[in-house]
């Protein structure tokens, strides 16, 4: 029997290891799958298409996708997802003390369509009272110079941001010439515990959970996108690789909730995701568009909001037709 072969590209997730080493299989299709840094496969995958089906930045993706050309689609499957409130970083002495102090403040993101800060800008500018034009934005590499744009930007009026291409993140906001970097990762002078920086949110995680249970926003940081020619010439294969990907993942949360063997190298593990299933749960980590309408929805606005997405789309419009079809026996 003839099954389609596509690539596909994605960085080490345990929920997608199953599907990945073939103990899933999606029906009809063998796969060549690349495992790399998801920097790397966001580069290449936005710039040059290298393969069938890729993880991609939320962001980029929205950027992409809402062309009125567009050659990609997504699926509603989630790589990472992450809260974001302990992504704000401050020098000490620029005063900053809450969100509301970031006003005319200099604040440093990797890249404008950089899901992080895509998020926190949201945030500060809906529910925050800090406003995208009250800041002044940098861009630059998070802990190395020379980091740029992926995608192309339409920025709202009022908003600019001054790109620099000989520093980074990190050593700026250290010496100063940034007051705060939204930013993933931690950076480089936080990690080694510069006493000129610190998290402007150190109770960031109880500020997540409540947030969670006043929003039912989960956020989405990187989903699934396929190249819209495969579906238009295979449209089974949306759903086929959906369930694959869902099975893979249910495997992977049966792991995390086994207490009977360390199945990683963590104390209490077990204990701690059964806390996060009763906070999130039966599924601590649902894919599907329903089970997230509100981060899909969320993102949508924030996107458009800032100049990445041409348009304000609906969470149906940026995934296949069909894609949640129910089945019931």
């Amino acid at each position: 029997m003839h099954r389609l072969k596509l690539s596909i590209a994605t960085t080490d997730y345990d929920h997608f290891r199953d599907f990945r080493l073939g103990t899933v299989n999606a029906e009809g299709i063998d796969h060549v799958w690349s495992m790399l840094s998801h920097h790397e496969i966001f580069a290449r995958f936005t710039f040059n298409r290298e393969w069938d089906v890729a993880e991609l930045s939320f962001a980029k993706f929205m950027a992409q996708v809402s062309r009125p050309d567009s050659d990609i689609i997504g699926l509603p499957i989630i790589c990472s997802r992450l809260f974001r409130f302990s992504s704000f970083y401050v020098n000490k002495a620029a005063g900053i003390k809450t969100v509301s102090d970031l006003k005319g403040k200099r604040v440093g993101v990797p890249e404008w369509a950089h899901s992080a800060a895509v998020y926190m800008r949201g945030w500060m500018h809906n529910e925050a009272g800090v406003k995208l034009q009250d800041v002044q934005w940098v861009q630059a590499g998070a802990n190395a110079p020379g980091r740029i744009e992926k995608v192309e930007l339409k920025l709202p009026e009022g908003v600019e941001i001054r790109r620099i291409a000989d520093k980074s993140l990190s050593e700026m906001l250290a010496s100063g010439e940034i007051d705060c970097a939204i930013i993933a990762r931690p950076p480089t002078c936080f990690i080694e515990e510069d006493p000129r920086v610190e998290r402007l949110i150190p109770d960031f995680l109880e500020r997540e959970e409540d947030y969670y249970k006043t929003t039912g926003v989960w956020p989405i940081m990187h989903i699934i996108a396929v190249k819209k020619r495969i579906l238009d010439e295979n449209p089974w294969v949306a759903r086929n690789l959906y369930n694959a990907f869902e099975e893979s993942k249910r495997r992977s949360l049966e792991r995390l909730f086994d207490p009977a063997v360390s199945r990683y190298p963590l104390a209490w593990l077990p204990i701690y995701a059964r806390r996060m299933r009763d906070l999130f749960g039966a599924d601590p980590f649902p894919f599907g568009i329903d089970k997230n309408r509100p981060t899909f929805e969320q993102m949508l606005l924030y996107t458009y909001q800032q100049g990445i997405a041409e348009r304000h789309m609906t969470p149906e419009e940026i995934f296949p037709p069909g894609i949640m079809t129910k089945v019931v026996v």
